[in-house]
C-alpha cells in the first residue's frame, strides 16, 4: 500500500530541500508512495503547523520546522 506523504509549506528554499530530500530517499529506495506538496497556508493551518516545512505521513505530522537528513526520513517512511 502506497504511503501518502505530504509537505506542508509556502515554497521556501527549506521546503524545497525538504522535497528534494523526501524524493531522493522514495526514489533511492524505491518506496511505494505519494509525494504531495501543500503550500497552500490554509491548508497547513488546518494541521496546526505554525513552522515549516513540516513533513506528514499518512496523515502524521512527523517533523517540523527544520530539514531531515535521508536516513531519518528513511526510518520514518519504513
Amino acid at each position: 500500500m502506497s504511503k501518502i506523504i505530504k509537505i506542508l509549506g509556502t515554497g521556501c528554499l527549506k521546503c524545497q530541500t525538504m522535497t528534494g530530500v523526501v524524493k531522493d530517499v522514495v526514489s533511492e529506495n524505491n518506496i511505494d508512495a505519494n509525494i504531495e506538496k501543500v503550500e497552500d497556508i490554509m491548508e497547513i493551518m488546518k494541521y496546526n503547523v505554525m513552522s515549516t516545512p513540516a513533513l506528514v505521513i499518512d496523515d502524521v505530522i512527523t517533523i517540523k520546522g527544520r530539514i531531515p537528513s535521508k536516513t531519518e526520513v528513511l526510518e520514518l517512511l519504513k
